[in-house]
């Protein structure tokens, strides 16, 4: 698999702007393009969309794409603001999401542009390799604190998370934690690539990402949703199968009324070849 080194610039990756970068380099070409669209949200789908993004414009002069993270929460927002055309998202909208779209007469289509297994990762100096999502939830709503009480060594239990407004956070307190609060003690990131950072210098970490994220400065565990009977590691072949039990659909979501604008875009994620950078990228294609 090869994986993407983008999120160790990150947090400063949620303001890069592929339409600009590449106005930059294009000059008066991509200036002059026939249409500007916008794509903003989840960190998890970021460098997927940028891929994408790039590609598509060097084969495409008629249209400029800018490409800004901030977590699936935050282009959701914009989208309600109107002040992007596409929001990605690592999670299904909210109710009060859905509400607040109708309120506004907003139909919003939500496309699957590729599939996630969500990684569960810590230190490589771990000795700990397979977690219960029991345990899980219990380190992170703060019951187990000492990695000696899952079979580690003694040590204290240092835990990231992602903030609030991720679609990540959210996921993985749905479909971990069973819908549970996390502990107040949980340090929280705002982006994807600052955990992978965080645990890979804590020797006492863990933290959750979403697959394309995953390199050798970080250990990926396995997870059981059997009770320990047992335990598969996250990675593309089983989160394709489904035998990987923390796997999520990736989404472009846009206001329906804007279809003809974004369609180049969407279209290109949906083709052969942005299926490919899918998987280039580190996560599931649709076939």
């Amino acid at each position: 698999m090869n994986k993407t080194k983008l999120f160790l610039m990150l947090p400063l990756i949620g303001m890069l702007s592929c339409g600009k970068a590449k106005t930059e380099d294009q000059g008066n070409e991509t200036s002059s393009a026939a249409t500007s669209v916008t794509i903003k949200g989840s960190d998890t789908v970021l460098p997927l969309a940028q891929k994408e993004a790039e590609d598509l414009m060097k084969g495409n002069k008629e249209i400029s794409i800018t490409v800004v993270g901030g977590g699936s929460g935050v282009g959701l927002t914009a989208l309600i603001d109107g002040t992007t055309d596409i929001a990605m998202a690592s999670r299904d909208m909210k109710t009060e999401e859905k509400l607040k779209f109708s309120e506004m007469n907003k139909e919003i289509e939500e496309v699957i542009i590729a599939y996630d297994a969500l990684t569960v990762i810590v230190n490589p100096a771990n000795k700990v390799s397979k977690l219960t999502r029991e345990q899980l939830e219990k380190i992170f709503t703060g019951q187990i604190t000492n990695w000696k009480e899952v079979g580690g060594e003694d040590g204290k239990i240092v835990a990231y998370s992602r903030e609030s407004s991720s679609g990540t956070y959210e996921f993985f307190k749905d479909e971990v934690l069973d819908k549970k609060n996390y502990a107040s003690n949980i340090l929280s990131l705002p982006a994807t690539g600052a955990i992978v950072q965080a645990v890979g210098q804590t020797k006492g970490a863990i933290g959750y990402i979403g697959l394309a994220y995953e390199t050798k400065e970080v250990k990926q565990l396995a997870v059981s949703y059997d009770e320990g009977k047992t335990f598969i590691e996250p990675s593309v072949a089983s989160a394709k199968d489904k035998t990987y039990p923390i796997s999520r659909p990736l989404f472009y979501m846009f206001d329906k009324t804007n279809a003809a604008k974004v369609k180049t875009v969407v279209d290109f994620a949906l083709s052969d070849e942005g299926q490919k950078i899918v998987s280039e990228i580190g996560y599931v294609p649709l076939k």
